[in-house]
């Protein structure tokens, strides 16, 4: 058996033609534009990539974009009144502050001055409390990715024995947290293992669908997985250079013998990533909408 290979930029796409035609009859029915803002502090070059990334995606999709980047000496008090600014501001449905934040700067403090229902990378306490009783109005971003990959790929999600590797508060709790939900798209018995787990390759081998987000290189290898799983690779890492002068990345899994065992596996880089910024815009759209009703 030779998996399927499931491409999330193809995914993406489709995802992205979706939301254009949405934010199109917004506009027309509505005079509703939905509005971004990517806060940056500083220059950090993979920051600055990611922010610049969002921003162009945003403008492709009829958004209304705007990027503040300040300097990274800037206060928290400063950052803070930025966010509060924009917290007041018609025009913005979505604040995204792009992490890492500078060291003097408390994350957890600028991230819940955000309002919640502004609140579109859905880190805010509201919005993930919301989530776990099954009513959220926005989902974090990786998550909401991988579950589109698997919904839109033919995973067989209910009923299903899901094992999450990695507990971080980005992708792991919350996507173990969307998938056992009494919910279209997921009802899976869901088992999450992590660094203090007695014996994970014991509870990878029994999962139908594998979510890996362990954060080192090839750390699932073909041994651990279950012939016909479902494999979500959300591991980037950087192991050494090409001959062109680029970064090589592999994922959290061992891709090529892993490949020959599975029934469908994202790859590295190509799968998980591409979902990642279309999540985030979809959030932003829904966020515009909320807006009319409430």
């Amino acid at each position: 058996m030779t998996a399927k290979i499931i491409d999330g930029k193809l995914i993406a796409d489709e995802i992205r033609k979706e939301i254009t035609a949405e934010t199109a009859e917004l506009k027309e029915k509505h005079g509703i534009v939905p509005g971004l803002v990517t806060i940056l502090v500083g220059e950090n070059p993979a920051s600055v990539s990611y922010v610049t990334a969002k921003g162009k995606t945003s403008k492709e999709l009829g958004f209304h974009s705007i990027q503040e980047t300040i300097p990274v000496g800037s206060t928290e008090e400063q950052l803070l009144a930025l966010v509060a600014k924009y917290n007041e501001d018609p025009r913005i449905h979505g604040i995204l502050v792009q992490l890492p934040l500078p060291k003097h700067i408390n994350e957890g403090k600028v991230l819940y001055a955000i309002r919640p229902d502004k609140d579109v990378d859905a880190f805010h306490p509201v919005n993930l409390g919301k989530l776990m009783i099954g009513n959220a109005d926005f989902l974090p971003c990786t998550p909401a990715g991988i579950q589109e990959l698997l919904v839109r790929s033919g995973a067989a999600l209910e009923g299903a024995e899901v094992v999450v590797v990695g507990r971080s508060n980005i992708v792991g709790k919350p996507i173990a947290n969307m998938l056992l939900q009494k919910a279209k798209g997921a009802n899976a018995t869901v088992t999450v293992c992590h660094t203090k787990t007695r014996d994970t390759a014991m509870h990878t081998r029994r999962a139908d669908i594998l979510i890996v987000a362990a954060g080192a290189p090839k750390a699932v290898t073909a041994d651990m997985v279950k012939e016909g799983a479902y494999v979500i690779d959300v591991g980037v890492n950087r192991i050494g250079m090409t001959d062109k002068g680029k970064a090589k990345l592999c994922g959290d899994v061992d891709f090529e013998p892993v490949k020959e065992k599975a029934a469908a596996i994202t790859p590295v880089p190509g799968g998980v990533g591409p979902m990642t910024i279309t999540m985030l815009m979809r959030n932003t759209l829904k966020a515009a909408k909320l807006r009319i009703s409430r």
